[in-house]
């Protein structure tokens, strides 16, 4: 389960690379350069969403399920945590998170953030402002659910609840 999380997370790191197009106006926040474009911002975030790979963390028994689980019980958050070296980390709600946050907010979050794996926010702190604003529109639209995420534990600490051993093994030789 662990080498598929990673994998998954591997993998949406790199989509969200191709998506956001790494350049210098990318980093800066210039609006120009590639970015994606739909009918209106709602589904242009709902697509982000879906390749991005944000369910799989983001949506509880979303990737188990085979991507299944209704919209309605989406971005929720999970009980479930990553613990590694750093740590334990815990998936958002974002559906709470977009609710108490502007969308400017929203914004500067993800390009100043400072998160833990396996958030790729290496590769989201580089995507279009116009595909964050329509990832946050998409967002908002679904209205908020679930309830709010386990606080993050520090590294030493071992969780109460569920959670997904995210340390590197070395094999014997």
């Amino acid at each position: 389960m662990t080498g598929c999380r990673t994998g998954r997370t591997l993998l949406c790191s790199a989509l969200l690379a191709v998506l956001s197009g790494c350049n210098s106006a990318q980093q800066s926040g210039a609006l120009d350069g590639p970015r994606v474009t739909a009918a209106n911002d709602i589904e242009a975030g709902r697509y982000l969403v879906m390749v991005g790979g944000c369910n799989d963390c983001h949506t509880p028994g979303y990737a188990q399920g085979g991507g299944k689980t209704p919209e309605a019980e989406q971005l929720v958050g999970s009980p479930v945590g990553y613990h590694g070296p750093w740590g334990t980390s815990y998936a958002a709600n974002l559906r709470l998170l977009v609710q108490n946050t502007t969308e400017d907010g929203w914004v500067q979050l993800l390009r100043t953030k400072q998160s833990l794996p396996p958030m790729p926010i290496q590769n989201i702190s580089r995507m279009h402002e116009a595909d964050l604003r329509a990832m946050y529109r998409y967002v908002h639209s679904l209205g908020p659910a679930g309830a709010p995420e386990p606080e993050n534990l520090p590294p030493g600490q071992t969780p109460k609840g569920p959670y997904e051993n995210m340390a590197p093994v070395t094999p014997a030789a």
